[in-house]
């Protein structure tokens, strides 16, 4: 077996859950070694942290211009290959450019920038750096919703005719109807979250769902966007029609206070000869839909499932697999690309999935500030 790829890690600290879900997934298939990076801002919390971890602190840096400094010192065989940026969305975008401009490797949280013109010159500097860039869409990486897109393309339902995506949750209801504290978290705060909350935050999630799956680009949107309060800044809810390519057409809703949900995410993908449904409360079940026919259940593991939905199966029939899990997949998939290995191009959302994800976010602020008018996504 080869060394295992040297990965290093921006933010994620403390009780971070995206930090739990980056670390654990790296360590699945056995394919990386976390040696360092910057987990928090404070000095004492980022030593700590590390401690915590048990990670040697030598590579442990004081800030995120000094880990790109003294690890480019060292011998290629020696610095980090890829490094992992879970902070702030403002900080995506100086991090992931910096990173390559020095010949890392990185997988960056969504959304990828707050901006797509900045989004747009991340393509360009990794063109020139020759890099493997991910985001991690997470959701892209369960068996199921991998099983769904190959179904789909193999032409199981049919032609595709409407597609439906969900994405509901409540946590931001205790703190929209409180203005205190709504002034003080940084999901809210266009200085450090972008210009959308609630579609930058999971509605991008629903809006490279359908794209994974249906293999349908988005071509026009328009969108209806609730800010709820006339001093808030960020919608935390929205209803956006989508218009692909082929005549589909679709619906994407997604919300931050549809009170007493927790992540309620689907995706509904129907063809003129069946529709397939998938909902991540429920990530193991992939439900088939056929006029006439009693409702079939996938469900991972089987033979019957298609060759990239295995590779990402972990566990015999019946063991439940989740989020932990797909994540893992991702992360699998970019180690297949850093060691020139063979891989399915599913199997880790790009560069360019961020860049349109990014491109979708304005597109839907642009369409409700002008009065809920159909825009054009770029090609």
């Amino acid at each position: 077996m080869g060394r295992k790829i040297r990965l290093g890690i921006l933010g994620g600290g403390g009780d971070s859950l995206i930090g739990v879900l980056h670390r654990v997934a790296s360590t699945m298939f056995d394919k990386y070694e976390l040696v360092g990076g910057v987990f928090n801002p404070k000095w004492e919390d980022n030593i700590g942290f590390a401690n915590e971890l048990g990670i040697p602190t030598d590579r442990i840096y004081k800030d995120f211009d000094a880990l790109v400094e003294e690890e480019s010192k060292l011998p290629v065989d020696e610095r980090m290959q890829v490094v992992s940026i879970l902070t702030p969305n403002f900080l995506h975008f100086p991090m992931a450019k910096k990173l390559l401009e020095n010949g890392f490797n990185v997988i960056c949280e969504k959304p990828m920038t707050t901006t797509y013109e900045e989004a747009k010159i991340l393509k360009e500097t990794l063109q020139l750096a020759k890099t493997v860039f991910a985001v991690t869409y997470t959701y892209t990486g369960y068996p199921m919703v991998r099983q769904m897109r190959e179904m789909i393309k193999n032409g199981d339902i049919g032609r595709v005719q409407k597609i439906d995506s969900q994405y509901y949750q409540g946590w931001i209801n205790p703190i929209i109807h409180d203005k205190e504290k709504r002034s003080t978290t940084w999901r809210l705060d266009p200085e450090k979250s972008g210009i959308s909350c609630c579609i930058g935050d999971i509605g991008t999630h629903a809006f490279d769902m359908i794209e994974y799956v249906s293999g349908h680009r988005v071509e026009s949107i328009l969108a209806d966007l609730n800010y709820l309060y006339s001093d808030n800044k960020m919608d935390i809810d929205g209803t956006i029609l989508v218009r692909c390519e082929n005549q589909v057409k679709g619906v994407i809703r997604a919300s931050q206070i549809a009170t007493g949900e927790e992540n309620n995410f689907t995706v509904q993908i129907y063809g003129d000869k069946a529709g397939l449904k998938w909902q991540q409360e429920n990530p193991n079940y992939l439900y088939l839909l056929e006029d006439g026919q009693p409702l079939r259940v996938l469900k991972p593991g089987h033979s019957y499932n298609s060759e990239i939905s295995l590779d990402g199966t972990k566990l015999p029939p019946g063991h439940p697999e989740g989020i932990f899990d797909s994540m893992g997949n991702i992360y699998k998939g970019v180690a297949k690309a850093i060691n020139n290995e063979p891989y399915d191009h599913g199997e880790f959302p790009t560069i360019i999935d961020g860049a349109r994800g990014v491109d979708f976010i304005e597109k839907a602020v642009e369409s409700h500030q002008k009065g809920n008018v159909w825009v054009e996504l770029d090609k």
